[in-house]
C-alpha cells in the first residue's frame, strides 16, 4: 500500500445518509475472488438512472467522496473499500462512518476523514454549487480545504490509523516490521513444534 499525506482533487457530492456496503457494492459482486474490477460495481444499482452523481461527466476522474452521514454502515465487506480504491477514490470525507467500514478502509490505503456536520455540509453545497472545485485532504495537518471557496475545516482520524495511511503500512507491512524476531523465535523453535508455513 502507497504511503497517503495529501489529496488533492475534485470531488464527487454523494448527498445520501445511511449509505451500507450492500449499496456501495452490491452482494452479487462478492463472488469475485480477486480483489480487482470492483469498481465497475461501485453503488451498480444506482448507476442504472443516468442522472445519479457518479454517472456526471464533471465527476469522472475524482479522487474524493464527498458523503452524508453514516457511511459505511451495514455488513462488514471488504469489498465496499475495494471498489471504492478500484474506481479511483482515495478519501471519502463524511461526518460518520460505520466502525468496520473505517478499519478496513485505513487497511486499504483509503482516507477516512470524519468532518463534523457543518463542515461536511459546507463542503457538500460548495461542490454541488462548482464541480470543478479542488478539495485538499491534508493527512499530516489532519485537514479538509477548499481555498477557491474559503473553506477550511478538521477532520478526525485514530492516530494508529493515521501512522498507517502515512506510512504505507498494510497488515502484512506491519507484521514484516517484526521480522527479525519472528527469525530469531523460528531459529530457536524446539524440533518437536510443529514446523511453521
Amino acid at each position: 500500500m502507497k504511503p497517503v499525506r495529501v489529496v488533492t482533487g475534485r470531488a464527487v457530492p454523494l448527498d445520501r445518509s445511511d449509505v451500507d456496503t450492500d449499496q456501495i457494492i452490491p452482494s452479487e459482486w462478492l463472488k469475485r475472488i480477486e480483489r480487482t474490477g470492483f469498481g465497475a460495481g461501485l453503488f451498480a444499482e444506482w448507476r442504472d438512472d443516468p442522472t445519479f452523481v457518479l454517472n456526471e461527466p464533471g465527476h469522472a476522474g475524482a479522487t474524493i467522496l464527498l458523503a452524508g452521514p453514516n457511511f459505511g454502515t451495514g455488513s462488514s465487506r471488504e469489498h465496499a473499500v475495494w471498489a471504492l480504491v478500484d474506481y479511483g477514490f482515495e478519501v471519502v470525507v463524511s461526518p460518520r462512518f460505520g466502525d468496520i467500514f473505517r478499519n478496513n478502509a485505513t487497511k486499504s490505503g483509503l482516507v477516512p476523514a470524519e468532518v463534523t456536520p457543518e463542515l461536511s455540509r459546507a463542503l457538500m453545497d460548495a461542490v454541488l454549487a462548482d464541480p470543478e472545485l479542488e478539495v485538499t485532504v491534508d493527512l499530516e495537518r489532519r485537514l479538509v480545504e477548499v481555498p477557491a471557496a474559503g473553506i477550511e475545516g478538521p477532520f478526525t482520524l485514530a492516530e494508529d490509523a493515521r501512522h498507517r495511511l502515512l506510512n504505507g503500512l498494510d497488515d502484512i507491512a506491519l507484521t514484516l516490521r517484526h521480522l527479525a524476531d519472528i527469525d530469531d523465535y523460528e531459529a530457536r523453535r524446539p524440533d518437536w513444534m510443529p514446523a511453521s508455513a
